[in-house]
């Protein structure tokens, strides 16, 4: 696959789609490259290497819509670097093949947690100030591995424990960049970085959506669109899970 144009548009998508929520831009994009054949590693590399580009953009924006917690980021961006660099350098040490069912079923298990996320009823909002260390290295770990999870993992615990929707998507899109810089060193350094078409599709498309998304996040009821993301991940694991076991 290397229709240039393919990969903006998918970028563009999962971009207004994480910019909304603070969640799926990985995963979407990862779960496509899967579908198509990309191994899981080559996948994340990628899909981190064009976050690079659409992080920074979406972090500035968020910034300037006076979405960003600095609490939250400061607390967030050391860990998850820390846990997307030894991340990556797990996937970039196995053999694709043994890892490309089990990145697939965590993406499911991600599809579905959105999903659920979706349908959950709303609940009270706090600052939430405890556990963010640990929250970022898992956070950061899953979202190299898996090449998403970041947004699922983080913002989800976050509005889960009662924080604003509105600052933890800003906050995690803005510790996002970050995140992503570490994880694309470390493959940088292991497998290095091949499939530019849709390292360049990606980051041109997400960052044409990343202004818009910022500006939706206090605008868009994002119940519908959580379940729809949810789903669409979920049927594109299955389909990678069917290729691999036929």
């Amino acid at each position: 696959m290397d229709d240039i144009a393919t990969f903006i548009v998918v970028g563009f998508v999962a971009q207004l789609i994480d910019g909304t929520l603070g969640m799926a831009y990985g995963l979407s994009a990862t779960t496509f490259l899967l579908a198509a054949g990309v191994s899981p590693a080559v996948a994340s590399a990628s899909v981190h290497a064009a976050e690079v580009i659409t992080t920074g953009v979406s972090g500035l924006s968020h910034w300037n819509a006076g979405n960003v917690s600095g609490y939250l980021v400061k607390r967030l961006v050391i860990p998850g670097m820390i846990g997307a660099a030894v991340g990556a350098y797990i996937l970039a040490s196995v053999p694709g093949e043994r890892i490309k069912p089990i990145v697939a079923a965590y993406l499911g298990v991600m599809g579905l947690f959105i999903v659920w996320k979706g349908v959950r009823r709303a609940i009270q909002l706090k600052q939430v100030r405890s556990h963010l260390i640990p929250l970022g290295l898992g956070g950061g770990f899953l979202d190299a591995i898996g090449g998403g999870g970041w947004g699922p993992i983080v913002v989800s615990n976050l509005v889960a424990r009662g924080n604003h929707p509105r600052y933890s998507i800003g906050s995690v899109n803005f510790a996002e960049f970050f995140v992503a810089s570490a994880a694309s060193a470390m493959f940088l350094v292991t497998i290095g970085l091949s499939f530019w078409t849709a390292i360049a599709g990606l980051a041109i498309g997400g960052a044409v959506a990343a202004p818009i998304a910022a500006h939706l996040t206090k605008r868009v009821p994002t119940r519908g669109l959580m379940i729809t993301v949810g789903i669409l991940i979920i049927a594109l694991s299955v389909r990678t899970l069917y290729t691999v076991i036929r």
